[in-house]
C-alpha cells in the first residue's frame, strides 16, 4: 500500500532534477572565464529515459521470497561541446545561465511549495484535523 500516493516520490525526484541542474548552472556561472571550458547541460528527459531503463532484480531461490527491483538514478548531465561563444574556446553564454537560474529557481519555489503543502495536510490528518 502506498501510503502518499507516489506524490511526495514524484516532488523528491523533481526536487533532484532541480538540485542538479542549479548545480550545472552555477558550475556554468563559475567558469564562464575559463579557456576551453565546455557549458554543461542537465536533460530531464534523458533522466527520465534512464530512470525507466535502469534496474536491478533481487536474485530468489524460492518462491516464497518477496521480489523487489531496485532504481538506479544516472544523472542526465551532458557537455555542450558543438557550442563556443568567445575566442578562448568558452562554451557559456552569460546571459542564457542567468536566465535558465532564474527559471529553475521558480520551479524549485514551487516544488517546494507542494511539498509543503502535502506535509501540511498529512500533518493536518495526524492530528486529526486540529
Amino acid at each position: 500500500m502506498n501510503l502518499f500516493g507516489g506524490t511526495i516520490s514524484s516532488l523528491e525526484h523533481g526536487l533532484s532534477y532541480a538540485t542538479l541542474n542549479h548545480k550545472a548552472i552555477a558550475n556554468n556561472i563559475a567558469n564562464v572565464d575559463t579557456p576551453n571550458y565546455k557549458a554543461k547541460n542537465v536533460s530531464f528527459k534523458d533522466m527520465l529515459e534512464k530512470e525507466k531503463s535502469i534496474a536491478i532484480s533481487a536474485y530468489r531461490t524460492d518462491n516464497r521470497h518477496y521480489d523487489f527491483t531496485i532504481q538506479q538514478a544516472i544523472p542526465g548531465v551532458h557537455n555542450m561541446d558543438n557550442l563556443r561563444y568567445r575566442n578562448n574556446g568558452n562554451a557559456v553564454d552569460m546571459d542564457a545561465e542567468q536566465a535558465k537560474l532564474a527559471e529553475n529557481q521558480i520551479y524549485y519555489n514551487a516544488l517546494i511549495d507542494r511539498m509543503n503543502g502535502k506535509l501540511n495536510t498529512l500533518n493536518t490528518v495526524v492530528k486529526g484535523g486540529k
